[in-house]
Parts: structure tokens; C-alpha cells; sequence
């Protein structure tokens, strides 16, 4: 009985010890041959000999690896066929258009945020020099044309002043300026001073004397002009404060502001007759043409020269960030420049792409982060991509040990 149950034992672990031994060589075997792909990282020696199969096979040909990786990706999935393709379809005229209006209004919505100083500079810089240097000499060449403004100065005079009419209010308050500033009672008084000169006063009592008839002449040749004219000379002269009172006395009585006031709303071009308006047209537009050419350059020079035009660029740059009229044009803008990189695109792309290849270097590229990425991240990366077939493959290789056991037990058995 003991025999029996020995020789029992025996069968039973020559039909069990080889499938689990073989299950467990195949299973640990391709496990090791998979960790062998990338272990060790690095290469070990013994004294001065490198151990065989160290570093492990894709750190020891990753430079090859790299190469391999390059010309498959450039030889089958970036070919400039391809690369057109992505082109196209990353330049749309939609896509275009709305990238570039982005990229407008961003630069503008930029340039307001933290470089509206320098903005500014740069664009007072261009003011500048356009209406200090550039412009006057634009006016002092066109100025010398014969039709220089002809057609602006004559509508100008067409569309405003032959309509132009003062109101009330405004003729009142000239006539008022008039009567205050520019002609006052003591201005009154020295030009009747200036007027009434000894020579002044003959020639008047002359001619008062020979072209006066009749009452006039009587009393033209009997007492004369020329004591009445001294006398109010030397009252002028003598008398300021006195003759300065007469004098506004004089204005208030005979209404010479109400007299002014309504003389200038009904000062109007329109009342005048056909022929003196068109002269008074020309003469006005020959005066500004000969002024403007005589001294154009100058006064729009000095005119730049006395305007800070950096301000004027910060207001610019402000109106802009907020004008509904800008962004209507960067939209329009925007599709004209899509439509134009599209038209250019349709003939150039090939060309384009073939010339970007090179620059790109790709492959280059390719090579490099190959090369760069260490033993470590590699294993890592193929282990999160393929960890499961990985996997599959150890568990394969149990399989394959196991059966091969199996076989080889039941041979032992039946032999």
C-alpha cells in the first residue's frame, strides 16, 4: 500500500511539474525579454569589458530608432501631398478671415493696453514729420500749378459763402465789437486828428468852394470850411476827455450800433449782381492762391511745428479702440486679405509647401526629441500606448510554457 501511494506521488509530479514549470519559464522569459527592450538605461562593465546586452536594445540603437522614426513619418505621413492637404484645410478663406480679424483686433485692443505711450510716440513721430516736413513740400510743388485749389476754393465759396448770412445775434455782437474795439471814441477822435491836416483842410475848403452852387456857394465862399475844420482840430487836440464824450454821445444818438447791426443781416453775396459775385469769386480764390503760394509751405510748417502732435496720436489711438467704424473696416479687411492669401495661395501653395520643408527640418526636428527623450520616458510611453499587448504577450508566453509542459508530461506519462 505504501509503494502504491509513493509511486502515486511520483505520476502525479511528472504530470504536474512540467506544465508549471514551463508556464512559469515562459511567462518570466518574455517578461524579461520585454524589460530587455529598454533595461538597463545605461551600460555596465566589468573592469574595462561592457556586459553583453547592456544598455538594453532600443537605448543602445536610438539613434537608429530616431532615423527609422524620421524617415517613416517624412516618407509616408508628412509628404508635401499631405502637407498641402492640411494646408488647404487649415486655410480656409472663413478660417483666414477670422484669424486675421482677431489678430487686428488684438493689436489694436494691445496697443491701448500697455503701449499706448510708445504707440503714440511712433505715431506723433509720423504726424509729425508729415505736417512738418512732407506736406509743405507737397504744397510748395502743387502750388505752382495754375489750377492749384481752383476747383476746392470756388466750392468752398459756392456752398458757403455766397450763402453765408449773419444772424442776429451774431450781427449784434460784431457791430458791438466793432463800435467798442475797433473803432472807440478816443480811436474816433485821433483819426479825425490824422485827417485834419493844414493841407487836408485846404484842399476841402477848396474844393467845397469851386464845386459847391447856389446857398453852398454863399456860404462856401463867405465863411469858409477851413476855420470850422481847425476849430474841431484843436478841440480834438485840446479836449480829449470832452471831444471823446461828444463823440459818444454822437454814436448813441445817431444809432450807429443798431444802424451797424442791421447793416451786416443784410450784408449777404446773394444781393449782389451776377458779374461781381464771379469777380469777387476769383479775386478771393487769386488771393489764397497767391498767398498759399508764396508762403503755403511756410504756414503749414509752422502750423505743424506748433501743434503736440503726441497728444493728438493718443487721441487718435483712443477714437480708434472705440470706433464702430473701425471695427466694420477690420472686418472688410479681413476677408479682402483672405480672399487675396487665398487667390495667391491657389497658385503659390505647392511651391510654398516645398520651400517650408526644408526650412521646417522636420525631420530634424523628429530626430531631436527622439534623441533627447531618455531611456525612462520611452519605456514609459510604450508601456502607456501598448501596456496591455504587452501584457498579452507575457501572459502568451505562460501559455506556450504551460502546453509545452502539458505535452511533454503526458509523453513522460505514457513512456
Amino acid at each position: 500500500m505504501f509503494i502504491r501511494l509513493t509511486l502515486n506521488f511520483s505520476e502525479l509530479g511528472l504530470l504536474l511539474v512540467p506544465p508549471v514549470a514551463g508556464a512559469t519559464i515562459g511567462y518570466f522569459t518574455n517578461d524579461i525579454a520585454i524589460k530587455m527592450l529598454f533595461r538597463p538605461y545605461k551600460p555596465l562593465y566589468l573592469g574595462q569589458k561592457r556586459v553583453p546586452f547592456t544598455p538594453g536594445l532600443i537605448p543602445r540603437n536610438q539613434a537608429n530608432l530616431a532615423q527609422r522614426v524620421a524617415n517613416t513619418i517624412m516618407g509616408s505621413l508628412l509628404t508635401p501631398e499631405e502637407l498641402q492637404k492640411i494646408a488647404r484645410r487649415l486655410l480656409q478663406p472663413e478660417r483666414v478671415k477670422g484669424a486675421i480679424s482677431w489678430l487686428l483686433k488684438s493689436s489694436i485692443k494691445q496697443i491701448g493696453q500697455n503701449k499706448q505711450e510708445k504707440s503714440a510716440q511712433v505715431l506723433g513721430n509720423i504726424l509729425r514729420d508729415l505736417f512738418s516736413e512732407s506736406l509743405p513740400r507737397v504744397v510748395k510743388v502743387l502750388s505752382r500749378r495754375e489750377d492749384f485749389l481752383e476747383a476746392q476754393l470756388n466750392q468752398i465759396f459756392d456752398q458757403v459763402l455766397i450763402d453765408f448770412q449773419f444772424t442776429d445775434n451774431q450781427a449784434k455782437q460784431l457791430s458791438d465789437w466793432l463800435v467798442d474795439v475797433i473803432l472807440p471814441p478816443n480811436r474816433i477822435r485821433q483819426i479825425i486828428i490824422d485827417l485834419l491836416t493844414d493841407r487836408n483842410i485846404q484842399i476841402i475848403d477848396e474844393t467845397f468852394r469851386e464845386k459847391s452852387s447856389g446857398t453852398y456857394w454863399v456860404v462856401a465862399n463867405l465863411f469858409g470850411l477851413r476855420n470850422t475844420l481847425n476849430r474841431l482840430r484843436a478841440f480834438c487836440l485840446d479836449e480829449k476827455e470832452t471831444a471823446n464824450l461828444r463823440i459818444e454821445e454822437l454814436v448813441v444818438t445817431l444809432e450807429i450800433r443798431a444802424r451797424l447791426r442791421e447793416w451786416l443781416k443784410s450784408l449777404s453775396l446773394q444781393n449782389l449782381p451776377i458779374s461781381t459775385v464771379r469777380q469777387f469769386r476769383k479775386t478771393v480764390r487769386e488771393s489764397i492762391q497767391t498767398y498759399l503760394q508764396d508762403k503755403g509751405a511756410g504756414l503749414v510748417q509752422s502750423l505743424g511745428s506748433s501743434i503736440d502732435w503726441e497728444d493728438v496720436a493718443v487721441l487718435i489711438i483712443k477714437r480708434l479702440q472705440s470706433s464702430e467704424a473701425v471695427d466694420q473696416s477690420l472686418e472688410v479687411v479681413s476677408e479682402e486679405l483672405s480672399l487675396i492669401l487665398e487667390r495667391y495661395l491657389e497658385e503659390e501653395l505647392e511651391e510654398i509647401i516645398t520651400k517650408i520643408i526644408p526650412i521646417l527640418s522636420i525631420d530634424e526636428v523628429i530626430i531631436n526629441r527622439v534623441n533627447s527623450t531618455t531611456p525612462e520616458e520611452l519605456e514609459t510611453t510604450v508601456n502607456s500606448i501598448v501596456k496591455n499587448e504587452l501584457q498579452a504577450i507575457v501572459n502568451l508566453g505562460g501559455i506556450l510554457g504551460f502546453l509545452v509542459g502539458t505535452l511533454q508530461a503526458t509523453y513522460f506519462y505514457f513512456s
